[in-house]
């Protein structure tokens, strides 16, 4: 006799369906679980063991076989305890086989028998919902995995009142989706003094999604000011929030099954390695250039992060994805994030000062800026140079504009593009437009096609560059509230764009 289970593996958000069949045949006592586990999996024979005894459930005296099919896909990870247990009894004729038909279950079993929490729980509840069948994990998962309406979800504390609910003597209530969570955001922008420009560009990146370079000397407010980015961004739509929480739910990163509505925002330091960034290591999960799907990441000090981690960042940055290839898993992660970078200008980082710069300037401004690439500089959009503030603007009130101001135009852009890109599925800001979909939505009038062509002539402009002058141009033009772009649409995106003074 054979018992079926179901359970999920992962590559990347995908959760694919795996059947978890058991056997008992004649032969020495043996506990065998095959189809390519990892290491978690095959220790599961153990706490498997374990839970059983507390259940005053006896192993066999025979050779029971566990296989994963397919058996070439790699399981990793604890959650295989649990469909495992469930086809072992049920092969073991203690819980009646056609009850597993219809459920899809993952968890980590600890000794006494209860479920611990797993990662992943949420893309195992789309992969449940698509197979119409109910959903069985931890408790601890069963709020964030009941944000999916379309499937049940039953979160029961152990393995026996899971068996009790399958045979129906304790049936238990499906769980309710967490609560939606919302972080304070204390940092405001009229916090900052001075900086105009600077404020300006920010606004720019975040109504288009455009990636931005800032340049300035230490404590002229770069951190500040990026620190202030995830009070300007708007709301992430549902389908944004749920692609986002399923690259945070295999993380691991949901606490209480809360799922937020609120772009997320990640600042690794410059010592993370290529995994920590890109993606990989054990079982290649999500790097944080995915954690920040449909939000921020923040680079401060770029030029010291390592050459091959900025080298890597040049296709995600404009595919919107990344590949994570290993040994034993080759994994695609989603990642169109808004790139906000940070930079001083030379080492000491006063190359404009004369009184302050070293005896190598400015040679050592173009030894430091030289670490980024030509083709990496040419995908940000925007590139600001942030100047020290003055002492008198330190002393002044505060008088800019606050931040809920500046993200209600933001929000209003965002809006003028959601219905332009309303009939181009993949498309959602105008950082996405390329091709006829951009000739068509940024095509400038005569006075601003003349000007971008003078200015493609002389700063020697890269195809990559005029495309990206058109779509800033399209942004400056809805935070205008116009619906064609201008000449002064134009020649304010070309700003952003000029060479860096000293040559970076």
């Amino acid at each position: 006799m054979v018992a079926i289970a179901y359970t999920v593996a992962f590559d990347g958000i995908e959760a694919r369906l795996v059947e978890v069949q058991a056997a008992v045949s004649p032969g020495l006592p043996s506990f065998t679980i095959v189809g390519l586990p990892d290491k978690a999996v095959s220790e599961a024979r153990e706490r498997i063991r374990a839970a059983f005894g507390a259940m005053s459930v006896a192993m066999p005296n025979k050779r029971v076989t566990v296989n994963l099919s397919p058996a070439d896909l790699p399981k990793e990870g604890s959650h295989f305890d649990l469909p495992i247990a469930l086809a072992v009894l049920a092969v073991l004729e203690v819980l009646p086989p056609d009850e597993l038909e219809g459920v899809v279950s993952l968890g980590e079993l600890a000794l006494d028998g209860r479920l611990v929490s797993v990662a992943g729980a949420l893309p195992a509840a789309m992969a449940a919902a698509e197979e119409g069948r109910v959903l069985i994990c931890p408790p601890a998962c069963g709020a964030e995995a009941a944000w999916v309406g379309a499937v049940p979800v039953i979160a029961p504390q152990g393995l026996r009142q899971a068996v009790d609910h399958l045979m129906g003597r304790a049936p238990l209530a499906p769980s309710a989706p967490g609560q939606v969570v919302r972080t304070p955001r204390p940092a405001n922008m009229a916090d900052v003094r001075g900086q105009e420009r600077a404020k300006r560009a920010l606004e720019i990146a975040a109504a288009g999604r455009h990636h931005l370079l800032m340049v300035g000397p230490p404590g002229s407010g770069k951190s500040m000011l990026a620190a202030r980015l995830p009070g300007l961004m708007p709301e992430l739509t549902p389908a944004e929030a749920l692609e986002t929480s399923m690259i945070q739910s295999l993380a691991g990163m949901l606490t209480d099954g809360g799922i937020s509505r609120e772009a997320p925002f990640r600042d690794p330091h410059h010592t993370a390695s290529m995994a920590a960034i890109v993606g990989g290591g054990r079982g290649a999960k999500p790097g944080e250039i995915s954690l920040a799907h449909n939000g921020v990441l923040f680079m401060d000090e770029l030029p010291e992060f390592p050459r091959p981690v900025l080298e890597t960042l040049r296709q995600p940055l404009e595919t919107g994805e990344v590949v994570v290839a290993r040994a034993n898993a080759h994994v695609r992660y989603p990642c169109r994030f808004l790139l906000i970078a940070a930079a001083n200008p030379c080492r000491c980082g006063h190359l404009a000062d004369a009184a302050r710069s070293c005896a190598r300037a400015p040679q050592c401004g173009a030894d430091y800026m030289g670490k980024l690439s030509g083709p990496l500089m040419d995908r940000f959009d925007l590139r600001i140079e942030v100047p020290a503030v003055a002492v008198g603007d330190l002393e002044a009130r505060p008088g800019g504009e606050a931040s809920e101001t500046i993200a209600g135009r933001i929000a209003v852009a965002r809006d003028r593009q959601a219905r332009r890109f309303a009939d181009h599925p993949g498309l959602r800001v105008n950082a996405d437009a390329s091709g006829p979909v951009l000739d068509e939505i940024a095509a400038p009038d005569a006075e601003g096609r003349a000007l971008i062509g003078r200015a493609a002539e002389r700063l020697g402009l890269s195809a990559r560059g005029y495309h990206r002058i058109l779509r800033t141009a399209r942004t400056i033009a809805d935070l205008d509230h116009s619906e064609t772009v201008r000449a002064p649409h134009i020649a304010e995106a070309i700003g952003y764009r000029l060479p860096f003074a000293g040559g970076m």
